[in-house]
């Protein structure tokens, strides 16, 4: 019998909720492909992890499935959307309009994970009054005026690394309370502030870095 509710727990392992969006991308496939049913053990078949990993994740969200059958695919889908927090939508501000952060202006796919670009701030007098896919730029020193009409908790951060860290400071300052960091700058927060990095380049650093193993073999 599967249970709707989420459990309360004290801290969930970063790695779980790292996997989570795996298992509902592959729910998601498997809807579209008119299953009913789907188990960790063909879960595990699509995504390379293990079946008895995928079950221990899973227990997080308080679902459980039915021996030989599996979870019921729509309702792993809602708890999974809503234990991840997709069904809410979080607006944010992006700080930094260049090639990276227009990309993410355009990305209307983000809105589907509970994430909503409200505004972007950058200093170039090109970009500055204009809107990217109806997202108004405005200047950065604006900020403050924005967010007493719009009450954004998360910043997205997209400016070169020499003024990464003021520009945190100024959000934080600002009364931003989460900051999803793409620059490979490694910024300093008070501790009440969320970070979730995700350097490109760090990225790139790990791929190549395999690459090469593989290649010298």
């Amino acid at each position: 019998m599967a249970v709707r509710s989420r459990k309360i727990m004290d801290k969930i392992p970063e790695p779980t909720l790292r996997r989570l969006p795996w298992y509902l991308s592959n729910a998601k496939l498997m809807k579209e492909k008119g299953e009913k049913y789907v188990s960790s053990t063909q879960i595990s078949r699509q995504i390379n992890i293990d079946a008895s990993q995928i079950a221990k994740d899973l227990s997080y969200v308080d679902i459980s499935g039915r021996t030989r059958v599996g979870y019921e695919v729509d309702l792993l889908i809602q708890v999974l959307e809503d234990f991840l927090g997709f069904t809410n939508m979080h607006k944010a501000y992006l700080f930094g309009v260049g090639s990276l952060g227009g990309a993410l202006l355009r990305d209307s796919g983000l809105s589907h994970f509970g994430l909503k670009i409200v505004g972007a701030f950058d200093i170039n007098p090109n970009l500055v009054g204009t809107t990217v896919e109806g997202i108004p730029i405005y200047h950065t020193d604006e900020f403050e005026q924005r967010m007493a009409k719009d009450g954004v908790k998360i910043g997205v951060l997209t400016v070169p690394i020499n003024i990464a860290q003021d520009i945190t400071d100024k959000m934080v300052a600002g009364g931003i309370k989460a900051v999803w960091n793409f620059t490979p700058f490694r910024i300093r927060v008070p501790e009440t502030i969320v970070v979730q990095n995700t350097s490109l380049y760090a990225h790139l650093a790990v791929m190549f870095n395999r690459l090469n193993e593989i290649i010298k073999k």
